[in-house]
């Protein structure tokens, strides 16, 4: 048996059962899963988790299942790596990166939502699972539906980017391409949802699959030693990620996992698609929604789901929000890349573009710790780089010329230094 006592309407708090449902019907309202903390607190501690498997089911009490997990079982306990280089390229003094780029099975931090949306479906007896997805999430719903014998249809945007594409198609879901924004292929998915009742991960299993995202937060807190992030930076779609890591944190005081935080979160965007950031930005509660043009795909969300709530989990925390160009994008991924060897997907360079930014401006300290969110593998987004890298240098087969190669390529650096 489960910890979850059931439902909340995050608006008007009416009650629901533990049931696929995602919206109340008495004000429309998103719901939350709501668990017994007071039983968590008796049955997991620190000593408890450290004797459990190393994948994000070491918290499995707070996470929204009745039963033990069938879904994703490999998922999870990603690499928290300290960046010396990056700290000495912008002059801080300690900066971590929580890199899901590497999560298995499908290279995202999706994998984890979507361990815990198949988990449950199966627990509700669902047989076909389904989503809409900006990529990230199209490819785990189809390789995680493929090894748990699911059948899966994926509803994508026309124009995503063909990597991502070949990397849903690959495990045999029916692909269907939509003329139109991610936010119009969310509508058609929720009228399909309706008419099918088949289980949406991150429609009418919303709610479940949300509270994976919690793991990439618990996994940090412990690769930390049990310690909270003091300032943590996360870039935003629909919102959930960061709204999601904000919940875990002050759940992990809440079960007595940690004493105590003093965490700040901060949302990053592309500037072609920022509601979120621009509502933080002029002081609003209420974000505009926003028609997206950015080569952030996996973040082009123009009407985020939990856009709301991600500005009251910044302005709780005492964080802010900030947006950067395109071009801001791609350097900051090629940033990550020259100095710690990691291969960011465009989202990522949205993340640490935010975060030079922020240190630029005074409002992320140079001299506290600092964690980036990696979220995603460059591999998925490599169209974004066309044109802004160099070409390889080509020679014969001959070592003359690769000895007046060399030369030219000594002499070109010895030019750069100097200027």
């Amino acid at each position: 048996m489960g910890f979850v006592k059931g439902l909340r309407c995050r608006e008007c708090g009416k009650e629901f059962p533990n049931e696929p449902l995602h919206v109340c019907d008495m004000c429309f309202g998103p719901l939350e899963v709501v668990y017994d903390y007071q039983r968590i607190r008796e049955h997991l501690n620190r000593k408890v988790i450290a004797k459990r498997p190393h994948n994000m089911w070491r918290y499995k009490e707070l996470l929204p299942l009745d039963g033990e997990p069938t879904v994703g079982l490999e998922v999870g306990w990603t690499p928290l790596i300290r960046a010396h280089n990056l700290e000495r390229y912008l002059g801080a003094k300690e900066i971590y990166i929580k890199n899901d780029a590497v999560n298995h099975p499908s290279l995202s931090f999706k994998d984890r939502v979507v361990a815990v949306a198949l988990s449950k479906a199966k627990e509700f007896g669902f047989t076909t699972v389904a989503c809409a997805s900006t990529g990230n999430l199209a490819n785990s719903v189809a390789s995680n539906a493929a090894s748990a014998g699911l059948e899966s249809f994926v509803f994508i945007p026309y124009d995503l980017e063909e990597t991502k594409i070949t990397g849903t198609l690959i495990y045999g879901s029916q692909v269907i391409a939509i003329r139109g924004t991610y936010d119009e292929v969310n509508r058609l998915s929720s009228e399909i949802a309706g008419k099918y009742g088949w289980a949406f991960v991150n429609i009418n299993i919303r709610p479940y699959y949300a509270e994976g995202s919690k793991t990439f937060a618990f996994e940090l807190v412990e690769q930390l030693g049990w310690k909270a992030p003091l300032h943590i930076v996360v870039p935003m779609a629909g919102g959930s990620l960061i709204t999601k890591i904000w919940k875990a944190i002050r759940e992990m005081k809440e079960v007595g996992l940690i004493d105590k935080f003093n965490t700040k979160v901060y949302g990053a965007q592309a500037t072609g698609c920022a509601p979120i950031t621009t509502a933080v930005k002029e002081g609003r509660e209420l974000f505009k929604p926003v028609r997206p043009n950015t080569i952030a795909k996996s973040l082009a969300i123009g009407n985020p789901a939990d856009g709301y709530y991600a500005i009251k989990a910044i302005n709780e925390s005492g964080g802010w929000a900030e947006d950067v160009s395109d071009e801001e994008i791609i350097e900051a991924m090629k940033i990550l890349a020259r100095t710690e060897g990691i291969f960011t997907e465009t989202a990522g360079g949205v993340t640490l573009g935010v975060a030079i930014k922020l240190m630029q401006q005074g409002k992320l300290p140079k001299d506290e710790p600092i964690v980036i969110s990696i979220t995603g593998n460059g591999l998925k987004t490599q169209e974004a780089l066309q044109g802004h890298l160099d070409t390889p240098l080509t020679i014969n087969a001959k070592l003359d010329e690769f000895d007046a190669l060399l030369k030219d390529i000594k002499r070109q650096k010895k030019g750069a230094s100097a200027s």
